[in-house]
Formats: C-alpha cells, sequence, structure tokens
C-alpha cells in the first residue's frame, strides 16, 4: 500500500524498530498517515515556516509535517528508541529534518528554528499543559510563534477554549485567550491510536495575537487569575484577599461584584483586576 511519501507504513516501522508505546513517557502513537496529515494541514500553510514539533515518537506527524511542505521541521524526541525511525525520515528529507534527542520542558528551541515559526504536535500527556502554559507566558510578546496546533486529551483541549460561565473555564482559558485565538479543529476517538487511551482526544489550534485583547501586566494578571480559580467556590472578595490591601475595594473599582466567582469573570474583568492591583 502506497504511503504520502514512500516511507514504509508506520506499523512496519514501529515493528521493525520495536518501538513500543511507553506509559512512562505519556505515548500514545497515531499511526494513520492520513489523520496525521490532516493535522499537519490544520496548521495552515507550512510551506514558509519552521515548524517544532515535540515528541515525534515514530514520525507519523513529522512525515506529515514534510509532505505538507514545511520549510524546517525541528523534531524534540526525549525517547532515544525513536532516533533510527526519525533518522530515515530525516534521510528521505534532506536538509529538512533535524532531531533533537532531548527533554522539550529542558531544552531552548529558539536557537534551532527562524521565524516564522509554528509549533505542531500530538503532544505527551503528561507534559502538554506545562508545554503549553510556558508557549502562552513568554517574556515578551507577540512570542516567537505564530500559531500552536497541538493535540490534548479532550478535556484539557475543552479547558483551553472554555467560555465564562461553564464548568471548564479556568485558567488555561484565561491565558489562551487573552492574547490569542484558540478554536478546537479537530476530534480523535481512542481508536486511532496505538495504545487506545482512555479518553478522547482533539486538536486545538491557537494564533498569537499582535498585542493583548486587554491591557495588563501578564504577572500580576497570572496571580489574580490562579488565585481566583484556586479556590472556585469562593466569591472573589474571599479568594482574592490575600493579593493586595483592600482587595475588596479594588474588585467594585475594576467594575465587579465581589460576590461573583471566578468561573463567571470574563477575560476583561480580570484584566481589569489586575490593574487595580498594579495601581498599588
Amino acid at each position: 500500500m502506497p504511503t504520502i511519501d514512500g516511507l514504509p507504513p508506520l506499523r512496519e516501522v514501529i515493528s521493525t524498530h520495536g518501538l513500543s508505546a511507553k506509559k512512562t513517557l505519556g505515548q500514545n502513537f497515531l499511526l494513520d498517515l492520513n489523520l496525521t496529515a490532516k493535522i499537519a494541514r490544520s496548521a495552515g500553510d507550512l510551506t514558509g515556516s519552521d515548524v517544532l514539533e515535540v515528541g515525534p515518537g515514530p514520525g507519523g506527524l513529522t512525515r506529515g509535517l514534510l509532505a505538507e511542505g514545511a520549510r524546517h521541521v525541528v523534531a524534540i524526541e526525549k525517547d532515544s528508541r525513536c532516533m533510527p525511525a526519525l533518522a530515515e525520515i530525516s534521510a528521505a528529507y534532506p536538509g529538512k529534518l533535524d532531531v533533537l534527542n532531548e527533554d522539550a520542558l529542558a531544552i531552548d528551541w529558539t536557537a534551532h528554528l527562524t521565524p516564522p515559526i509554528k509549533v505542531v504536535a500530538n503532544l505527551p500527556y503528561n507534559v502538554g499543559t506545562e508545554l503549553l502554559v510556558r508557549w502562552l507566558t513568554p517574556k515578551v510578546w507577540p512570542p516567537l510563534w505564530q500559531s500552536l496546533t497541538l493535540m490534548f486529551q479532550r478535556e484539557v483541549a475543552d479547558r483551553i477554549v472554555a467560555q465564562p460561565g461553564s464548568k471548564a473555564y479556568g485558567r488555561l482559558a484565561v491565558l489562551a485567550q487573552w492574547r490569542s485565538t484558540a478554536k478546537i479543529v479537530m476530534s480523535l476517538p481512542p481508536e486511532a491510536f496505538t495504545p487506545p487511551p482512555k479518553i478522547h482526544s482533539a486538536v486545538v489550534h491557537i494564533e498569537a495575537l499582535p498585542a493583548p485583547r486587554f491591557e495588563a501586566d501578564p504577572a500580576i494578571l497570572s496571580r489574580v487569575v490562579a488565585a481566583g480559580f484556586n479556590q472556585r467556590r469562593k466569591m472573589l472578595r474571599a479568594a482574592l484577599k490575600g493579593v493586595a490591601p483592600d482587595m475588596e475595594d479594588r474588585i467594585v473599582a475594576a467594575g465587579l461584584n465581589p460576590t461573583d466567582r471566578a468561573e463567571t469573570i470574563p477575560i476583561e474583568g480580570f484584566c481589569a483586576l489586575a490593574r487595580q492591583v498594579a495601581a498599588g
């Protein structure tokens, strides 16, 4: 059966190189090359961009990215067992793929890519949220990346795109939507993966905005949001009382009700709160 690039089917690659998914690494391999190509396409036109991929495993999505014309792909893979399989892809696309046998949480990837940069990854479940928060909270905005196209557990994807008043609305939604647009572009059932996880998955596409939607100091906003959602069942006046003196007065000055709860506060409201805290 022909594949998108003349390389062997992924099941054959996994068998040849003895690659079984490791639970300790949060691995669930996506073997359908039509699906991986679809994920690559959901990131938009790749022909003029460098692409960062985290956790390529046997390289299904890597092959999709290269087949869709990515200018250059840098793949970070912690599992050294995957290196031979990824080396075969690199040989099939000379000069187009660099594979770094590193921990994505420990490496500075910025030195390896040239803007414009898109991040596209089937993220390992155990590090996905932490990586997302890092990408959403750089020291300087706009960030080095133009967009993030990332696969998560469906529950996490729902939290990223959640709206105020919903149970899923929380810190991730505020971080993602304050300076970006976020939408779910694909849903995948457990049986799409090997081994099948116990949960559904979804691909989220996040595009960086040139500037935040509302003015706020990022560090103060992060502190206010964290305090609000750490005790989300409490009213704002109780949840935020340790953030600054006279917090109830500041809540009112921000145009909010001290008896409201964090899950009902829109991003604009949190930014107004952050400005009141910053005012001293």
